[in-house]
């Protein structure tokens, strides 16, 4: 069997020397589906000390200076493995062994820095802003957001961070190590996409090692080292990154595990960074939305609220201003027609109960016509009061009996 995969990647070695131009792109093309040739590569570079190591690291730095998009990814994606062989030969002071690998991943680290030119980039980064919706989220769902001064100022400036210019590393150096590795796995993160399965793999098992590597929980874990490995806080916040998509493509499991491991690391460092990233993925995200299968669509479960009936119900059209003047229309002509009922019973003759007699004598008639004015005046006036309301209704009471005593009296007469 190892005699099998050795021939399969001698003939790898051989098939790309003997390549033509012409076919570079379609030779880039048929290495994706050639499993058998990746994992028989992720064994040479898992094995420091195996006489294939060499060739293949300069096989496959030659992939990604050659320019061929296809041919660069084909290299990234054994960057995490990579990088765990690396660290790992460090941590046992084997440094004889790790010169093939540190050139490569120099190599990779100063083709990244420069531009076709030759020219330091500097590349930017665009951080979103909660006030504008996306894909992950609406403002809405934030509460209302008062328009103030401030917020309108702020409204539509975005936030440009910027990094870079990076200095040619030639080798590596205590100062300048995780810097580099940092960068190279930023370059991992920005085509993580078009990384296999197997890559993704790499990676979850690479966190993990590297994060329990000399401390207790390292027995819990398979390949690892006795000596503890060193790491940055930035290093890990970029191991997270690649960890949180993993997680919900395919590598639930594994990724669950790393980000574990590297919280675990992170709290023994004390390191603020990682614990909140680490925490905001464990702690924010629903474990429901995880893809627990391989051949699920590479993407997170996201619940979009449907805006068209927020849309639909605040909007001002002429259609609606007219309602609206009906409304009011509507409203004032029940007002009016209200009044006029209150008005009408104030001439009916019999809201007094008072009987109307044509025979009595002028005066009399004098006297009631004052007395019925009176009473008008105290239906009139509003009750703002409770005491003074009964008072007022005594006085009725009282008016009432002297004008049927009056008229009795006059009849008798």
């Amino acid at each position: 069997m190892l005699a099998t995969g050795k021939g399969v990647v001698e003939e790898w070695l051989s098939e790309f020397k003997t390549l033509p131009e012409t076919s570079i792109s379609s030779y880039a093309s048929s290495l994706k589906g050639k499993s058998t040739l990746v994992s028989e590569l992720y064994i040479v570079i898992c094995d420091p000390h195996s006489e294939l190591l060499e060739p293949v690291c300069h096989q496959l730095f030659e992939f990604y200076r050659s320019g061929e998009v296809a041919l660069k990814r084909f290299t990234l994606q054994f960057l995490p493995e990579l990088l765990w062989s690396y660290l790992s030969v460090i941590a046992t002071r084997d440094t004889h062994s790790s010169g093939c690998i540190e050139a490569l991943l120099l190599g990779i680290y100063n083709l990244e820095i420069v531009d076709k030119d030759g020219c330091s980039k500097v590349q930017s980064f665009t951080i979103p802003s909660l006030s504008k919706p996306s894909v992950y989220h609406e403002p809405s769902s934030f509460g209302s957001m008062a328009l103030t001064e401030g917020a309108l100022s702020r409204h539509g400036l975005t936030r440009v961070v910027h990094t870079g210019p990076h200095s040619q590393r030639e080798t590596f150096t205590a100062q300048n190590r995780f810097e580099v590795l940092t960068f190279l796995l930023l370059c991992y993160n920005a085509t993580i996409i078009y990384m296999p399965s197997p890559s993704l793999q790499s990676l979850c098992h690479t966190c993990s090692r590297i994060c329990v590597s000399g401390y207790p929980r390292k027995l819990q874990k398979i390949h690892t080292v006795n000596n503890r490995i060193p790491v940055s806080p930035e290093f890990m916040v970029h191991m997270l990154t690649a960890v949180y998509y993993a997680m919900y493509n395919g590598e639930g499991d594994l990724a669950c595990q790393a980000l574990d491991d590297v919280l675990y690391r992170a709290q023994l460092e004390m390191f603020p960074e990682p614990l909140l990233v680490g925490n905001a993925i464990k702690n924010i995200l629903p474990f429901g939305a995880l893809k627990s299968s391989k051949d699920a669509p590479r993407c997170i479960q996201v619940e979009i609220t449907p805006t068209s009936s927020r849309i639909s119900r605040n909007a001002v059209t002429s259609l609606s201003i007219r309602g609206h003047r009906w409304k009011r229309n509507d409203l004032s002509t029940n007002h009016s027609d209200s009044v006029e009922s209150h008005k009408l019973p104030l001439s009916d003759p019999n809201v007094t109960n008072v009987p109307e007699d044509k025979h009595d004598n002028g005066e009399r008639s004098k006297t009631q016509t004052e007395n019925d004015a009176q009473h008008y005046q105290g239906v009139q006036e509003p009750a703002s009061d409770p005491k003074t309301d009964g008072k007022e209704i005594k006085r009725q009471k009282s008016l009432r009996k002297k004008m049927e005593d009056g008229i009795h009296s006059s009849s008798r007469v």
